[in-house]
């Protein structure tokens, strides 16, 4: 269902307040490299105020880029519907602390899905393992969150990927197809472990840290 549309940036923020979104996912499992368990709960909790990253320079040409990825995504993919709204967010009426918001929204015959664009620069080869026959693991949670959030029936992934090549940059797209079916029980699994670490929030009592794996 649609939980909210709100009409501006600050609204959309204000209502992130409420409940655990996609970018969040991760790190109630403890996969976010860039946020732990226990900063997720301080912040969903009023004990902390979120870092502004809005003018990292990842952050911005991610937030430019994304328009013309969608765009060169639509003219790639005919057989698709592509709609996008920048706010909307989306819930099961059962779980609507529990939300999601989407680079684009698919559809072709009865069958709805999700479009997820991902900028990211790589620095060292071995990165290139992240994104070889696979995604980096706390974007594939982020992907199960949505899924269960929309109970939609696919995610297409796009990564844009700039490397260095001789004294410049080059860029690679790569596309990951992903079938709810084949991963139900993964979305159960999250959805299982968001809804306790949001109960922890509502009761104030804050989780034990999981330590990133080494």
């Amino acid at each position: 269902m649609i939980l909210s549309d709100p009409r501006t940036h600050a609204e959309w923020l204000a209502c992130r307040k409420s409940g655990i979104g996609g970018s969040d996912a991760a790190s109630v499992l403890g996969l976010n490299p860039y946020k732990s368990n226990i900063e997720l709960y301080r912040e969903k909790a009023g004990i902390a105020t979120p870092a502004d990253i809005s003018d990292n320079p990842a952050v911005r040409f991610g937030k430019e880029a994304e328009a013309h990825i969608r765009a060169l995504f639509q003219l790639n993919h005919p057989e698709y519907n592509l709609d996008y709204h920048e706010f909307r967010m989306y819930a099961q009426p059962d779980t609507p602390y529990l939300y999601a918001t989407l680079d684009g929204e698919l559809t072709t015959g009865n069958r709805y899905g999700i479009l997820e664009i991902k900028t990211t620069t790589i620095q060292q080869n071995r990165q290139w393992d992240d994104w070889t026959d696979r995604i980096p693991e706390h974007y594939y949670v982020q992907i199960l969150h949505q899924l269960q959030c929309t109970g939609w029936d696919f995610v297409v992934l796009v990564a844009f990927i700039r490397y260095r090549k001789g004294d410049g940059w080059a860029a690679a797209m790569r596309e990951y197809y992903i079938e709810r079916s084949e991963v139900e029980h993964e979305i159960t699994y999250l959805k299982e472990k968001e809804v306790q670490f949001w109960r922890r929030v509502t009761d104030h009592e804050e989780p034990p840290l999981i330590l990133p794996r080494i």
